[in-house]
This record gives structure tokens, sequence and C-alpha cells, in this order.
């Protein structure tokens, strides 16, 4: 009775709007072998666009066969939003492949034969499209497969307020005025505040003191000469007769 009551918990929980999510597989190895392990990345999205808010238990992958053989993989969560990681190791056969999603029902991956490969489903436009429209990237590099990287939303444009503003730059100092003309003047500032018309007095009195001092000591030359000695026979008068 109480498997009853879960399996209609499920499928309520399933039916109802926004209670279901889907599971992607990363690319796998190009061929499976019997008995070898292999790992498997997946991620678990709901609606298809978006990480779950919230711990999904239990989380793996499960493979069925036509003869109704089941193997399951519990998932091991990874470093990004939605992303697990499961080692597999099959028997030969066709495998059909599912997500375990936690409370949401189980959703199909893909298939697998063994020796053989796996073939993924492709991820539904619409879930790509619903990740574009809502406009919030959760991942970097590592992402679902066929999810496009968003473009960062531009930075806001800072306003300039006057705090933050930055200063004007000083203007150019106007050029120093020309000096007023100099007054003329009919006097010149001379030692004491002389008249310039006596100034050529003055050079021509000096020089005239000049050449008298030059005259008496020329003359004071000539007075201490002594007179060159006469000669006698320059004032002989002879008279021929």
């Amino acid at each position: 009775m109480k498997w009853i009551l879960a399996l209609l918990v499920a499928g309520w929980l399933g039916g109802t709007s926004g209670a279901w999510a889907e599971t992607s597989l990363d690319p796998a190895p190009d061929r499976f072998v019997a008995g070898t392990s292999y790992t498997l990345g997946f991620w678990v999205l709901q609606h298809g666009t978006h990480p779950y808010e919230g711990e999904l238990s239990p989380v793996g992958l499960r493979f069925t066969r036509p003869d109704g053989e089941s193997l399951t993989f519990p998932g091991t969560p990874l470093p990004e939003a939605g992303h697990y990681a499961a080692s597999v190791v099959l028997p030969a056969g066709d495998w059909k492949i599912e997500g375990l999603q936690g409370m949401f029902m189980p959703h199909q991956a893909g298939t697998v034969s063994v020796p053989g490969g796996l073939k993924a489903e492709p991820v539904r436009k619409e879930s790509i499209d619903g990740f574009v429209a809502q406009g919030v990237d959760y991942w970097g590099a590592v992402r679902p497969p066929g999810f496009p990287d968003l473009p960062a939303e531009p930075a806001p444009v800072a306003r300039a307020t006057a705090a933050s503003a930055p200063p004007a730059p000083p203007s150019d100092p106007l050029p120093p005025s020309a000096p007023p003309p100099s007054v003329t003047s009919s006097r010149v500032a001379g030692a004491a505040g002389v008249p310039a018309w006596t100034l050529p007095l003055a050079a021509a009195g000096g020089a005239a003191l000049a050449a008298g001092g030059w005259w008496l000591v020329r003359r004071r030359s000539a007075d201490d000469e002594e007179p060159p000695p006469r000669d006698p026979s320059a004032e002989t008068i002879v008279i021929s007769g």
C-alpha cells in the first residue's frame, strides 16, 4: 500500500506544473565494451533550463535491457551546478538510459549498445530557448551540451555629478599688461637731482681746467731748462776794406 501511495505522489509531482526536469548526457566514449568501466557525465536541469535550487536525491543513471534487466549507477556531484558523473560497467546488450532526478520523474537520456556506441538524446530546442530567454547564465567554460554563453551585462554607466566630476583645468592666466609709457621729464635724476642742462657746462669746465693745468706744466718745464751757450763768433762783425 505504501509503495502505491509513493507512486501516486511521484506521479502527481511529475504532472504538476514546474515539477519536472531533464537529463542530458555529456559527450561519451566512441565505443563501449562489455565488462569495461566508463565514466559518463550528465546534467539534471529543472524545466531543462536551470539547476534545481536544493538537494536532489537520488541522482544517477539507470540502464534497462529489453529483457527487463536493470542496472543503476549513482551520480557524484561535480563542481558545476546540476552536473554529475557516474562510473558504469555494462554487460553485452542494448540498453535504454534514464536519468534519475530525485523527486522528479526519470527522464530518458539515450541508448547504448554493448559492444557498440552510445546515442544521446538531443537537448530540446525549447530548453535552450528558455535558458536564453531567462537571461541568467549559471556556468563558465564547462556547461550543458548546446547551451550558449550568454553575453555579459553591460556595466552601468556612471553619471557625472558635481561631487564626482573632475575639477576643471585652470584657465590660462591673462598675459601681463604692458607697462605704462614712461613720462619724459626735463630733469634727469642725477646726483641730488641736478638739472640736465648743467651737465654739459660741467663737462666743458672740466675740460678747460685740464687744458689750463697742462699749459702750466709745460710752462714750468720751459723755465727750468738752461739756455744754450752763445757762440762768440756768431756775434763778431767783420768789416772788409
